[in-house]
């Protein structure tokens, strides 16, 4: 499973997701659709541990056995 930050953004995105704004090391994304709220640690291009990624998409809404 690809746990890049860049990766867990197209996913985001893809579901409605925009960016709202970017503090330091995280970035903010929003859905106008669902009302939600999800950061999303960005740290220098290194991978997210599993339990982060998934916690992300959880906190999205979003079902991880869609992914690939």
């Amino acid at each position: 499973m690809n746990l890049s930050p860049h990766y867990l953004i197209k996913i985001l995105e893809q579901s409605g997701f925009m960016l709202k704004r970017s503090e330091g090391s995280h970035q903010l994304y929003y859905n106008p659709a669902t009302n939600k709220t999800v950061i999303v640690p960005f740290h220098g291009g290194k991978d997210m541990k599993k339990g982060t990624f998934l916690a992300v998409l959880k906190q999205a809404g979003i079902d991880k056995n869609g992914l690939d």
